[in-house]
């Protein structure tokens, strides 16, 4: 694997942790975002993260118990490494280009990470306009979190070096990353952005064969519509459903927490796509309704301060 430039194509919630991440693991990185009021709403986003990991980096050198994966094997995470690390979160801070010129966040990129709305005519406006400005070196991944790449790989101008790079929330903790090809992804690319995630010390979860939402969205987003129903018709309560669902299970958080977590924009727009949502007697339909009404009101999630919680 040759990636040393690397850029992110939109600053989210999952588009801002994974440039943060690779930039703290070495890497050049640039963020592509639409406008300068996306890169204006973006810089919050990693003012929060550079906090996060170097909170998360004290918590492990004050409690030897505390570990968060994403910071690399736990055996090599002594007191020196740790106070070496605090310095390069601000490094990766510091060093992050958030741009709206494809041509500054494109023309020298190894690898690209493709992380806009989960709205497929965005997607394809974007990778049409993208294949204008790639080298013909790039690799591109979409961070799609439930559609197929083969869906896309037309627009890419490149079907053969793309496929999909899928990674888990807080992905400092939870340091997964699925990959997932399709019926033209070249084995050579798949392995790059195998040995890619290796080195930001993700896990890679190597998927067989194309299946909307991965493995990890194909069991949670059914988690996190039936909770979204059970609110949105009246049966209980956000409290009380999470409530349910952490001392039923032992989960650390409800669907609720992960819901604010993952965004609320991204969980409707991917209940929105469903063939129904337009029915006002539909589950869809019901669960986007809902949504819609903490979004209009900017409750989107953590991010935000708020979402169906509040936060400091």
């Amino acid at each position: 694997m040759k990636f040393k430039n690397i850029t992110i194509a939109g600053g989210g919630v999952l588009g801002s942790q994974i440039a943060f991440q690779t930039a703290f693991s070495g890497y050049n990185v640039k963020v592509w975002l639409r406008s300068e009021a996306s890169i204006g709403r973006a810089k919050p986003k990693f003012e929060r993260l550079k906090n996060i990991y170097l909170s998360s980096l004290d918590e492990m050198d004050n409690d030897s118990s505390i570990y968060y994966r994403g910071f690399g094997p736990k055996e090599n995470l002594t007191y020196d490494k740790i106070q070496e690390m605090k310095d390069t979160v601000i490094k990766a801070y510091d060093n992050i280009l958030l741009t709206t010129s494809y041509s500054e966040a494109f023309n020298d990129a190894d690898f690209v990470i493709e992380c806009v709305a989960e709205n497929p005519t965005e997607k394809i406006s974007f990778y049409e306009e993208l294949s204008k400005h790639l080298p013909k070196k790039t690799v591109l991944a979409t961070n799609s979190s439930t559609m197929l790449p083969s869906s896309f790989a037309k627009y890419t101008a490149r079907p053969e070096k793309f496929l999909a790079l899928h990674f888990a929330n807080e992905i400092w903790r939870n340091n997964t990353a699925e990959i997932m090809g399709h019926d033209k992804t070249d084995q050579k690319y798949y392995d790059e952005v195998v040995e890619f995630a290796e080195s930001i010390n993700m896990i890679p979860l190597k998927l067989k064969k194309e299946q909307p939402g991965y493995i990890l969205n194909t069991m949670l987003v059914p988690l996190l519509n039936s909770a979204s129903y059970l609110y949105a018709n009246g049966v209980a309560d956000i409290e009380t459903i999470d409530k349910t669902w952490t001392i039923a299970t032992g989960a650390p958080m409800g669907p609720f927490r992960i819901l604010d977590i993952v965004g609320l924009t991204t969980a409707y727009n991917i209940v929105s796509m469903s063939p129904d949502a337009s029915d006002p007697e539909s589950k869809a339909y019901k669960i986007a309704t809902m949504l819609k009404s903490y979004i209009d009101q900017g409750k989107t999630g953590i991010n935000a301060g708020e979402g169906f919680y509040k936060y400091k």
